[in-house]
């Protein structure tokens, strides 16, 4: 006004938008203030770029509510707010995590656009609400929009983790089929997606489209694939790819090496997991401070019965990781001496505090709880040692099974023993032996003789311990003799 006095002049609406536009930048109270008393107080009303500036410094100072009150003011003024006020009210209600507020308000909408889209999908997403993600971009497809390749890649991602890979691979077809256009993370999303259901080989697929329209395969592009092929137990394929990425000057990284080195020592070929644990520590970034990779060649020793050099590999690693092996090498010493308590409580201290055991420190407890006939806290342990991705060895969990046939819980073991031969682990005598024995002495001779005939069926040879239980047993039910005697015959002529 004081201007306007002086000189007799009247600032355009564009001076003013432009004064308010850098006023909410430094302050939304100050802006609304200019807005009230100099821009209305001289009978200068705005328009739509004027509460479009307005809108947006609420909505970056999370002010939703002021933001509706605004909406109104236009409304009430006669004015239409158009589509990128109503987006930046969005945006500001999703970021808030107001999505239900959200869509309340796109069905206000006369005109909504490709971004109003994304940002309701891409909304739904981060609430992992499926349902409403597809529903919202079947609708940006049939209004003639290209949803934008993070929005894609965010319903390829929610698509994927819960295993719909295929309906994720559709997304991406139809979205480039409409000259939407995806990139390598898209790409690598829907790979990771098929190697999560055990499909490595449509990811290898997805590789090669990727690369034909000019997508070049990146790190995460190899890793997701490597990762897909060992756990396919595919090892040759996942080494092919190894040397593709170098011959094709894409770096390796940690989890390429992790990755491999965990995939080959777990299926036995140890002497390939310490070559790649090697050339890892040659490389630029080395181990990163990660064990795990140095655990997954313990655990390798481990399941081929090298224990003694697991435990001397262990102890080549004190300067890398003191403190690691130092709680290690207590724990197993705790457990040599029969302090089992003590050395669960080093255990439960190194978890508590985001460490990874090796596959020693589960084998020592479980075999430790177990001497100790605490079985519970044994099988506890035993199934936070599967979580880790560690396969006990046979003698793990023979011990916990013939402790609870010790115990007299005979249908743990029974469950138990059901649960390994499912997952495909092998079994020996030491695994029916104690089941055997445990039923005989409750005089249960038909179910003794349905895991006999599950040993003899699997081609393991019954020892004389179990033999002998199942004839004393036979002697006790001597009406039995003759029908079990010609099944035990059978059996071993089988």
């Amino acid at each position: 006004p004081a201007l306007v006095q002086k000189f007799g002049l009247v600032p355009s609406l564009n001076i003013y938008n432009s004064i308010l536009d850098v006023l909410v930048k430094e302050d939304i109270d100050i802006a609304r203030r200019f807005f009230r008393e100099k821009m209305m107080g001289c009978g200068v009303q705005g328009d739509d770029y004027t509460f479009g500036i307005l809108m947006k410094g609420l909505s970056l100072t999370n002010r939703v509510g002021d933001g509706f009150k605004l909406l109104q003011v236009m409304k009430t003024r006669g004015l239409a707010p158009n589509t990128t006020i109503y987006n930046t009210l969005l945006h500001a209600l999703c970021k808030n995590g107001k999505v239900g507020r959200a869509r309340s308000l796109m069905s206000e909408m006369t005109e909504p656009n490709d971004v109003t889209y994304n940002l309701m999908i891409s909304a739904y997403c981060k609430e992992e609400n499926l349902v409403q993600a597809q529903v919202l971009l079947e609708k940006s497809f049939a209004s003639g929009f290209v949803p934008d390749n993070v929005t894609v890649t965010k319903v390829m991602n929610l698509l994927c983790s819960v295993g719909r890979a295929n309906e994720a691979a559709e997304v991406l077809e139809r979205t480039e089929n409409i000259g939407g256009r995806v990139d390598v993370v898209a790409y690598n999303t829907l790979i990771r997606g098929f190697c999560s259901i055990e499909k490595a080989k449509a990811g290898l697929h997805f590789k090669k489209q990727m690369e034909n329209k000019g997508i070049l395969p990146n790190v995460d592009t190899y890793n997701a694939l490597i990762a897909g092929f060992c756990n396919l137990d595919l090892l040759d394929v996942a080494l092919d790819l190894f040397n593709e990425m170098k011959a094709d000057a894409v770096d390796c990284n940690f989890v390429t090496y992790d990755t491999l080195i965990k995939g080959f020592c777990s299926k036995g070929r140890v002497e390939e997991g310490f070559r790649f644990l090697e050339e890892m520590d040659e490389s630029k970034g080395g181990s990163r401070g990660h064990i795990s990779p140095y655990n997954s060649i313990i655990y390798g020793l481990y399941l081929q019965g090298r224990c003694e050099e697991a435990l001397e590999f262990l102890n080549k690693l004190g300067k890398m990781f003191p403190r690691v092996v130092d709680r290690t090498l207590r724990i197993l010493g705790l457990c040599d001496e029969g302090r089992i308590a003590s050395a669960k409580e080093i255990y439960d201290q190194m978890i508590h505090e985001g460490g990874v055991p090796s596959v020693l420190v589960y084998s020592s407890l479980i075999q430790g709880f177990c001497e100790h006939k605490q079985v519970r806290e044994a099988f506890e342990v035993m199934n936070e040692m599967v979580g880790r991705g560690y396969i006990p060895g046979t003698s793990i969990y023979n011990a916990v099974i013939t402790e609870f046939c010790r115990q007299g819980k005979i249908v743990s073991a029974l469950k138990l023993v059901e649960d390994i031969s499912g997952r495909g682990f092998l079994l020996d005598v030491g695994t029916f032996s104690p089941l055997i024995n445990a039923l005989c002495s409750k005089r249960d001779l038909q179910r003794a003789m349905k895991i006999f005939e599950k040993m003899a069926n699997q081609g393991i040879s019954p020892d004389s311990c179990t033999w002998n239980c199942l004839l004393n047993c036979l002697n006790l039910e001597a009406e039995n003799v003759l029908s079990l005697n010609s099944r035990i015959q059978w059996i071993i002529q089988t």
